[in-house]
């Protein structure tokens, strides 16, 4: 409960343990996103190694649970923030009973719990499309997911892919790719940072490099790491050196 405080409170009402508890609550978000980090690791990791099956949908399964507890908390930060909010604006005589103000608040957003609401888990819809497109790069995608024939032979795969491996930026092979959300293109990171600080420092917008695209405004916060065609290249570059000797 909170204590009587003239100090940072609202009347005499102080939120600062609450607010405190709530900070700590904010730090178990930041374990869930890097357990999803590493379970996304191991999936791919098992994609690579063409394990089992079994196992790989073990991944599929923890990075699940994981979105659930993400979702979870996220409503309990939101429902305990409203109960807060709620207090401070009606600046009651009477302490309520938080607890209850806050039970009611996350039991109306459980209730409106959908499948889809992980479509807005970032980390989660990420691993979703790498795990697809590693997939891709080895010819392991399913029959609803294949694209073309099956029993394509694996080199054809990667001899198709390999224009992906150039940044359209260096028009090099690509060593730490990040692709861009809005409109899917990939680019060496370096590159891609470089080109954006220096349109900003003009107030420019910068424009996707890839031709013939139309997005006209590329921002840090679209880049995400590609993980799928990194580990592609590296396998790629392997293959060939082990042809070469």
């Amino acid at each position: 409960m909170p204590g009587r405080s003239t100090s940072g409170s609202t009347g005499f009402i102080s939120f600062s343990s609450v607010e405190s508890a709530l900070s700590s609550l904010k730090d178990f978000q930041s374990y869930i996103s890097s357990g999803m980090d590493a379970a996304s690791s191991v999936a791919l990791d098992l994609v690579e190694t063409q394990t089992e099956v079994s196992s790989e949908y073990s991944m599929d399964k923890a990075m699940v649970e994981f979105a659930i507890m993400d979702r979870e908390l996220n409503h309990y930060i939101k429902a305990v923030q409203s109960a807060i909010n709620h207090v401070k604006e009606e600046r009651p005589e009477k302490i309520p009973d938080l607890k209850l103000l806050v039970e009611k608040n996350f039991v109306a957003l459980q209730n409106k719990n959908s499948d889809t609401d992980f479509e807005n888990n970032e980390k989660f819809v990420q691993f979703k499309q790498q795990l697809k497109e590693l997939k891709k790069q080895y010819g392991l995608q399913g029959e609803r997911e294949a694209d073309g024939p099956e029993g394509v032979d694996e080199d054809m795969i990667v001899t198709q892919s390999q224009t992906n491996f150039i940044c359209p930026i260096t028009q090099l092979e690509m060593k730490k790719p990040v692709k861009n959300k809005v409109c899917g293109h990939t680019y060496e990171e370096e590159a891609i940072v470089r080109m954006i600080e220096s349109k900003h420092r003009r107030r420019k917008k910068a424009c996707c490099p890839k031709i013939g695209c139309s997005h006209t405004d590329v921002k840090m916060s679209d880049l995400v790491q590609d993980e799928a065609l990194r580990r592609a290249i590296e396998s790629h570059n392997k293959k060939r050196n082990r042809h070469s000797e």
